[in-house]
């Protein structure tokens, strides 16, 4: 059973107590049931035995408190100069929050790029503003994202962005790679890299394969992945940046990511919804809601990427969320937007993958979506991505069996763009906290009221 308290404030909250929860903390290997006490944005305890206090409190018997989700791969597409407006940092917050996390890391793919210390400040200053959860910039790692000229990466970094990416596009020219990296290493943060040779993919739309030859379109060959994530590895030996490879797709990336880890080298990887549960086959019917970048691809490689993640080679769970606007995938599937939509349904299409699927347990699962990505983008200095007495209050309460059917037109992201409509799920997040304060509480048959706080991020 799980209990909101009672009743409505518009006030900051300085005290709550989450009471008899499973209680899991991959970054400390703590799984237990017991109750916590958030106090001033803070983790005041954390107690097998039950705690008396009268702060507020929500009833979390037969649900996971868990540290708050962390998601590093999403695209807020702000700022955007553009007119699009297919997402702005308020709703892609909100929608981080109603998915239950806590923190996001948001692509510099915007509208301006984000290579340049004014912009990387206008994200924090924008997130700060919004609430809802915490969001951080990634910026460029060349001019423009266009891979011609190196970007300011010591500013950038100094000025708030926890990693450097031109995600959207790979860069090709490998003397500027060996640049950009030697300049992350110099500022230990991390790279991430959307791994596609472009020289590969011209045209291209899904999968390479029969399908794709069937649907009259051009395919997408596995090696544009692997060569890029290979060269860079490469490149990389004698550097030893912090490396990181976004949303795998086969299984030859997974072996060169196997073989870099076991030489030494600080190399991470990620995986998303999409690629642990959808094949190429869901491109059927020219099903542009399917047309994602890196394309969906066989069985065979979804195996091997939940065999990365059992061998702990791949460590990080990502969404890749990229909402578009409905005229972008109401079109051919040739011309049609990639991306799809994930923040708020994640959760549950992880635990299917991962947990359903024999791979992982929930302290396995949750270890890649709290205290793992925060190693990776560098936040865990900042206590994120834990729950440690003293720490910051970022919850997470997850009911793990809620049964629901994923509709995207109840999301909060302006994105509809999500082929998991009318998917019958298990599991969501109940509660959202940041800073100790409730940013979602979810209505539900399982809850009695709805606290709104909407005081600011800090």
């Amino acid at each position: 059973m799980h209990r909101a308290p009672r009743g409505r404030t518009m006030a900051p909250m300085t005290a709550l107590l989450l009471t008899g929860g499973r209680i899991i903390d991959p970054a400390s290997e703590l799984d237990h049931t017991g109750d916590v006490l958030i106090r001033e944005g803070l983790i005041a305890a954390i107690s097998k035995e039950r705690i008396t206090t009268d702060a507020p409190r929500i009833a979390c018997e037969g649900c996971i408190v868990a540290p708050g989700l962390l998601d590093i791969h999403v695209h807020f597409r702000d700022p955007d100069t553009s007119g699009h407006h297919e997402e702005t940092l308020d709703t892609g917050a909100a929608a981080a929050a109603a998915g239950g996390f806590s923190t996001v890391c948001c692509m510099p793919n915007t509208t301006p790029a984000i290579d340049c210390r004014t912009l990387v400040e206008h994200i924090g200053s924008r997130s700060a503003q919004a609430g809802h959860a915490r969001v951080f910039p990634v910026a460029c790692g060349t001019i423009g994202r266009r891979g011609e000229t190196v970007a300011p990466i010591l500013e950038l970094i100094e000025s708030g962005a926890v990693g450097i990416s031109d995600d959207g596009d790979g860069i090709a020219d490998s003397g500027i790679m060996r640049r950009v990296l030697a300049l992350v290493a110099a500022a230990d943060s991390v790279f991430m890299q959307h791994c596609q040779d472009p020289t590969l993919t011209r045209a291209a739309a899904m999968n390479a394969g029969s399908l794709a030859t069937r649907l009259g379109l051009t395919g997408w060959p596995r090696e544009a992945e692997e060569v890029m994530l290979r060269r860079d590895l490469a490149l990389n030996r004698s550097i030893g940046a912090r490396y990181h490879a976004q949303h795998l797709s086969v299984a030859q990336s997974i072996d060169a990511l196997r073989e870099a880890r076991a030489e030494g080298q600080p190399a991470t990887g990620e995986a998303s919804p999409h690629h642990l549960l959808l094949t190429e086959d869901a491109c059927e019917g020219w099903n542009t809601l399917a047309k994602v970048n890196p394309p969906l691809r066989t069985n065979a490689d979804i195996d091997a990427i939940k065999r990365g993640i059992a061998e702990g080679i791949i460590t990080v769970l990502a969404t890749d969320h990229a909402p578009h606007p409905a005229h972008t995938k109401d079109t051919d599937f040739a011309s049609a937007a990639f991306g799809m939509v994930g923040l708020e349904c994640a959760l549950p299409l992880y635990r299917e993958a991962i947990i359903e699927g024999g791979v992982l347990d929930w302290p396995g699962m949750l270890r890649m979506m709290t205290c793992e990505p925060a190693r990776v983008a560098g936040l865990a200095h900042l206590g994120l991505g834990r729950l440690e007495s003293g720490g910051p209050a970022d919850v997470t309460v997850i009911d793990p069996d809620a049964e629901w059917t994923i509709d995207p037109t109840s999301f909060q992201s302006r994105g509809r763009n999500c082929p998991f409509a009318g998917r019958s799920v298990r599991g969501r997040a109940l509660t959202t906290i940041v800073a100790g304060r409730i940013r979602h509480q979810r209505a539900s048959d399982r809850t009695d009221a709805a606290i709104e706080d909407r005081a600011e991020v800090r």
